[in-house]
């Protein structure tokens, strides 16, 4: 009886630990459905799904310019069944808020760039700003008079703006908001007459006529809206560029096993014809990173941020 107890004991000892995942993998967006992140996220969702063999659950933890959920995410168990899919704020967030729930770069391990894509500034149709040089000429001339919506402090969208108004020694007032879907509405309903958003927030409303696309933030034009120029074009700015990323992270104490394999699978889903397909339609690009690679971005940006930051005393809320 013994010897078959140790032998069952044994056998069960030599059997190989289940591979990652065993259970649903949750996506823990830190902004409100609607928004760049949440349709970015649900896009690589489903061939995520396939190649994991689990469920990827999308789960939108909004607030404090994505820090509330990033913090959720930080905290989550580190089995790599629970990860961050967000945007480059953060990058932003550290340098805003002076005590954060989480350290940025000690309390995740990179794992993957998903995709990247340019901020869109657009306007209420009912406004009289037909171009990018008919709007910065009025801001000129009207200080403090035209608001901006973004998606909430220290996202890109909020850089974005804060950034034009340093290059361009002009006043803009800036209206945050919680996610792109709720910055979209309120443009729409002319709550506010300029909007700075990342491209898929309101790539519908564009297609639609109900916002008019004036600029984008890249160096080059998007192919999606090839007819509108980037803010270097209509302004002359040769130095000004806002590149959006997104891009997933899991907690820090996470398995290289699921950290490599997640890499892995959005490195296969981002290089599917389809899926890039499905990206442009949304004005982003396609892409992933090594760990190590997105690591050294997130790094970079910390610290190019953080003069951004200090001249325009930007506080977290």
């Amino acid at each position: 009886m013994l010897r078959t107890l140790l032998a069952a004991l044994l056998a069960a000892a030599a059997l190989p630990a289940a591979a990652w995942p065993t259970k649903p993998v949750t996506f823990i967006v830190p902004y409100p459905p609607g928004g760049g992140t949440d349709i970015i996220a649900r896009i690589y969702q489903d061939p995520l799904s396939k190649a994991l063999g689990q469920p990827v659950v999308i789960e939108n933890r909004g607030g404090a310019g994505g820090s509330l959920g990033t913090a959720v995410a930080a905290r989550a168990t580190p089995d790599g069944h629970t990860l961050l899919f967000t945007l480059s704020s953060h990058s932003i967030n550290p340098v805003i808020y002076d005590k954060l729930p989480f350290d940025t770069e000690k309390d995740f391990r990179p794992v993957s760039l998903v995709a990247s894509l340019p901020q869109l500034f657009a306007v209420n149709p009912g406004t009289p700003f037909k171009t990018f040089g008919e709007l910065m000429a009025y801001i000129k001339k009207n200080p403090g008079r035209v608001d901006y919506a973004s998606v909430g402090i220290g996202s890109p969208s909020h850089m974005a703006g804060e950034l034009l108004k340093m290059r361009t020694t002009t006043y803009m007032v800036h209206i945050p908001y919680r996610g792109g879907g709720p910055a979209v509405a309120a443009t729409m309903a002319g709550d506010v007459p300029l909007l700075i958003v990342s491209i898929p927030a309101a790539m519908a409303q564009v297609r639609s006529g109900r916002l008019r696309p004036l600029a984008v933030s890249t160096r080059k034009r998007t192919p999606i809206l090839p007819d509108v120029p980037t803010v270097a074009e209509a302004t002359g700015l040769k130095d000004y560029e806002v590149d959006s990323w997104y891009a997933v992270f899991a907690p820090a104490k996470t398995p290289d096993e699921a950290v490599s394999a997640m890499h892995k699978a959005i490195a296969e889903a981002a290089a599917r014809p389809d899926i890039k397909a499905k990206l442009l339609e949304q004005g982003a690009v396609g892409l992933s990173s090594t760990p190590g690679e997105l690591g050294k971005i997130v790094h970079r940006e910390i610290s190019e941020w953080r003069d951004v930051v200090k001249r325009a005393k930007i506080e977290g809320e």
